[in-house]
């Protein structure tokens, strides 16, 4: 699949049963494809994927998959399956092609400190998954992706591209340049930050985990960069950087699914030991948001 324009890394809804469980969110997905997303990304970072155990996210996956491809029926959906090892994986991995996804997003084995050795046959096992293959290059949670590894990479077919949530530069460059001789290769940024910078250079497309709070901003970045609109473009990245202020109030995934939940959308369940915001946080979480009230998904714009 292609990982041009907006992918956004979608949260997972949590039930009262304490799994994954698409009626606690229905509203939720439901406002992104209102607002315009065709492209998501399950059991990502903002997923909350590696706390969700690989026996309770099946159904999840069919619900999710079967419910975006009504929203969305051009859209598409990808499925991150990382995990420590790779048997976990390739399970997780033979999960979301049951459920009908349209690629996996791997990142190579956590925990565990790998040689560049591991990194390759983790990605070359990975054929077995049956579908396209996006590396997921995110060093904060994942050994780090250096020059062998991605040259080793590069030279797969079922790898088709990366996510590439470094934000360093030179990685990136290395990633764009496995683009420029290998057609059809993508390559897509998601640190949110440098996004700009990072479509300026070349990459296809974006998968910025603020796009939870407003698509909106995200698809006019893209959207103006595509049309040669560079103010506008830098505007809507100053935008976004504002917007991601809202992890002082706390870093991560309670403070995306609290912000969800005050504007009616999804449960406020994390996964453990992820916990939800205090009332001292939602309070202040209330006040941050009014500054940017129309740009907040659920709105009349986005």
């Amino acid at each position: 699949m292609s990982v041009s324009g907006v992918i956004v890394p979608a949260v997972t809804p949590i039930g009262e049963s304490g799994r994954p469980d698409l009626a606690a969110g229905l509203r939720y997905f439901d406002a992104l494809a209102a607002a315009g997303i065709t492209k998501i990304m399950l059991l990502g970072t903002n997923g909350e994927g590696p706390l969700h155990p690989t026996a309770e996210i099946g159904t999840f996956l069919k619900d999710a998959v079967g419910h975006w491809r009504r929203l969305a029926p051009d859209g598409a959906v990808v499925v991150n399956v990382s995990a420590a090892g790779t048997r976990e994986s390739l399970r997780r991995a033979e999960l979301a092609a049951e459920a009908g996804c349209d690629a996996i997003a791997l990142s190579p084995p956590c925990y565990f400190h790998h040689d560049e050795r591991d990194i390759v046959e983790h990605y070359r096992a990975a054929r077995a998954a049956d579908v396209p293959v996006i590396a997921y290059n995110i060093p904060k949670y994942a050994p780090p992706f250096s020059a062998g590894p991605i040259a080793a990479v590069a030279g797969m077919e079922h790898v088709t591209g990366v996510k590439d949530s470094s934000g360093d530069a030179d990685v990136l460059r290395r990633w764009l340049d496995v683009k420029r001789h290998r057609p059809g290769f993508g390559v897509s940024q998601g640190a949110e930050g440098a996004m700009l910078d990072a479509l300026a250079a070349g990459a296809d497309g974006i998968t910025p985990g603020i796009a939870n709070l407003s698509p909106r901003l995200a698809l006019e970045l893209a959207g103006a960069h595509r049309a040669g609109d560079q103010e506008r473009a830098a505007l809507a990245q100053k935008q976004v950087v504002r917007l991601l202020g809202v992890h002082r109030i706390r870093p991560g995934v309670p403070v995306v699914k609290a912000a969800l939940a005050l504007r009616g959308l999804c449960r406020p369940t994390v996964a453990p030991p992820l916990r939800t915001l205090d009332d001292g946080e939602l309070t202040a979480l209330r006040e941050f948001l009014t500054d940017f009230e129309p740009e907040l998904i659920g709105g009349a714009d986005g």
